[in-house]
């Protein structure tokens, strides 16, 4: 068993197989020995098993995002629709990867399922790609033989929430890129531009107007001071965010707050109802017992004034109060919302109704982005206005007013 519990890694092999002829390829296993009683099981007669080599530089290993996963599960459930079996489909899609860390953790869970692991103990050795969820949904498809079933429904959902996740960074993407270029703008004015003009001006020997004067007074303490400034910023930013992971009232102050501002609250509140009826649709749809889906629901969300709902709404059901009336009672879902999954309860159907639900909300999600990107690009371009055009305008006043002398 301790053997079982080691590291998976990479094996170089060469053999002959059941015809005499030479083979070679790359395995993944925990030893030597285990790799080579695989291969013997394949009707392969190794003659030499070796690690793999590490690369000279770095890990060769590329970061696996949350999309790689979400095609990875279409492309597993695809093939096993196909007929084709599981060890099989991992060492099709693995082999193919373009990522090479995806590579090695799907050959991994490879070599872990053909050493007689289920796949759901194999994906629960690497929990940072695989929450939850995702082995809590396997587990009950394995359980239930309809792996193929719950691998459709998985990928599909990925995929929606994927989808939801792109829309909102694309929402937040452009105005964050303007108001860091406007940043670079304004430093590259200050720090160069004005300090010339300031030179210009100290041989007219008069005053300057106010404008003018408070930009060169401001472009001085910039020059001097720029690195305390930035300093500052970042210990700002990186401060804030460590604090949001740790403390669990900043947490609740920061969701809180976002949830109330205008526009991107809406955007937010949509998006976490969203999740949440889309992420218990698919637990129900895999049988999960509705108190054990509550927990992979909450964290979906995505918002903690939304996971501490549905948590005392988990607490609430297990008591048998129904979901319908704790989802009433938090005061955060619609009265649309509370109404459709009352139906789905009276109807037996609340998996359907919750699809609904979350098909509603995600269009919600694509027309809020849409009015949100329309909203941000005036008050965008006014704001760049008023900066750099106050900028320009103040540097330029001295020379319109000695035009107007002469």
């Amino acid at each position: 068993m301790a053997e079982l519990k080691k590291k998976s890694q990479m094996f170089l092999w060469e053999g002959k197989d059941a015809s005499g002829k030479r083979v070679k390829g790359e395995i993944s296993g925990h030893s030597e020995a285990l790799v080579r009683a695989i291969l013997r099981r394949q009707k392969i007669n190794p003659t030499k098993v070796k690690k793999k080599p590490k690369p000279l530089f770095g890990s060769g290993k590329s970061k696996i995002i949350p999309k790689d996963i979400c095609v990875w599960s279409r492309q597993l459930a695809t093939m096993m629709s196909s007929g084709v079996p599981l060890v099989q489909s991992f060492e099709i899609t693995g082999r193919g990867h373009d990522n090479p860390g995806m590579q090695s953790l799907i050959l991994a869970i490879k070599g872990d399922v053909e050493s007689g692991n289920s796949l759901v103990e194999a994906l629960r050795k690497h929990p940072l790609h695989f929450n939850a969820l995702y082995c809590n949904l396997i587990e009950a498809g394995e359980h239930a033989g309809i792996l193929e079933a719950i691998l459709h429904k998985l990928a599909t959902y990925l995929e929606k929430t994927e989808a939801l996740k792109s829309k909102i960074k694309s929402a937040l993407f452009y105005p964050a890129a303007v108001i860091v270029a406007a940043i670079i703008v304004v430093t590259i004015l200050m720090i160069f531009v004005i300090p010339q003009f300031s030179e210009l001006f100290g041989s007219f020997g008069a005053d300057l107007p106010g404008l003018t004067q408070f930009l060169i007074d401001a472009s001085d303490f910039f020059v001097a001071h720029w690195w305390k400034i930035f300093g500052l910023l970042g210990i700002i930013i990186y401060g804030t965010l460590e604090i949001k992971k740790r403390s669990v009232p900043m947490q609740h102050f920061l969701d809180r707050a976002i949830l109330k501002m205008p526009v991107i609250g809406d955007l937010i509140e949509k998006s976490a109802i969203a999740r949440f009826a889309r992420t218990l649709e698919t637990m129900f749809a895999a049988g999960t017992p509705l108190v054990e889906a509550m927990t992979s629901v909450a964290g979906a969300t995505g918002n903690i004034v939304y996971y501490d709902a549905t948590m005392k709404m988990k607490d609430e059901i297990s008591t048998g109060t129904q979901l319908q009336a704790s989802m009433r009672e938090t005061g955060l879902f619609p009265n649309m919302v509370v109404q459709m999954v009352a139906i789905g309860e009276e109807s037996g159907a609340i998996d359907t109704m919750l699809g609904k639900v979350a098909d509603w909300y995600e269009q919600e999600v694509d027309d809020a982005v849409e009015a949100l990107t329309s909203l941000l690009e005036p008050m965008i371009m006014a704001f760049l206005g008023v900066v750099i055009g106050g900028i320009v305008v103040g540097m330029y006043l001295p020379i319109f007013k000695m035009g107007a002398v002469v």
